[in-house]
C-alpha cells in the first residue's frame, strides 16, 4: 500500500498483521479518491473502522485540514500512529482505540465532518446504525460525502427508507466480493 499523491505521495504504508482487518484494494482506493477529487480541500475526515488509516492519510495527503481515526483494535491503531508518523501527517490527526459507535456518541457537538470512510467488519451490521447516528448527532456537514465498503450483498441501509432519505446515492462499484458506495448527504433529508 502506497500513498497515490498529495504531500505524502509515495510514501509506503504498514498494515495490521492477521486476518481481522482487510485493506481497501488499491484498484478501490484510486476509484474513490478519483471520485473524490474535488471534494477533499479542507474537509474534515473521519476514517471509522480505520485499520491502516490508509483511506484518511491518502485524503489528509491530498489537503484535507485534519483526520480522525478510529479502530478498536489497539493494533490497528498502532499501525495508524507508525503511517501517520511516517507520512509526517501526525499533527493533523486525532486518534482513538474504541468502539465506534461509543466514538460517535463523544464527538456529538464537538465535530462535523465533511468526509467520513466506513470500513466495518463485513455482514456485522454496523453501517445502518453508524449512518443513523451521523444523522442523529449531527456529525456530518451538509453535503458531506461518505464512501462505504461492504460486501457486495450487503445494503448499507438495510432497508431503512427513512434512513436512505438522508442521502444520494452518487457511485456504487463492486469490486470482487467488496462494494464501494459513494453517498453525499443532504442535511434535511429527502435529497
Amino acid at each position: 500500500m502506497r500513498v497515490i499523491t498529495g504531500r505524502a505521495r509515495g510514501a509506503k504504508l504498514n498494515a495490521p498483521k492477521g486476518e481481522r482487518t482487510r485493506p481497501t484494494s488499491e484498484r478501490a482506493k484510486e476509484a474513490v479518491f478519483s471520485m473524490l477529487q474535488f471534494d477533499i480541500a479542507d474537509k474534515y475526515v473521519l476514517d471509522l473502522f480505520a485499520g491502516s488509516g490508509q483511506m484518511g492519510i491518502e485524503a489528509l495527503s491530498r489537503g484535507a485540514r485534519g483526520a480522525v481515526f478510529c479502530d478498536v483494535s489497539k493494533d490497528a491503531v498502532a499501525v495508524v500512529r507508525e503511517n501517520l508518523k511516517k507520512t509526517r501527517l501526525e499533527a493533523l490527526s486525532e486518534i482513538y482505540s474504541m468502539d465506534a459507535l461509543a466514538l460517535l456518541r463523544s464527538l456529538s457537538g464537538k465535530k462535523r465532518f465533511g468526509l467520513v470512510f466506513l470500513d466495518p467488519p463485513y455482514a456485522a451490521g454496523l453501517l445502518p446504525k453508524v449512518l443513523t447516528l451521523l444523522c442523529e448527532l449531527e456529525l456530518l456537514e451538509d453535503g458531506a460525502k461518505i464512501v462505504c465498503e461492504s460486501a457486495a450483498t450487503e445494503d448499507v441501509f438495510a432497508g431503512d427508507e427513512a434512513l436512505a432519505s438522508h442521502f444520494t446515492l452518487q457511485k456504487e462499484v463492486h469490486y470482487g466480493i467488496a462494494c464501494v458506495t459513494v453517498l453525499g448527504f443532504c442535511k434535511g433529508g429527502e435529497t
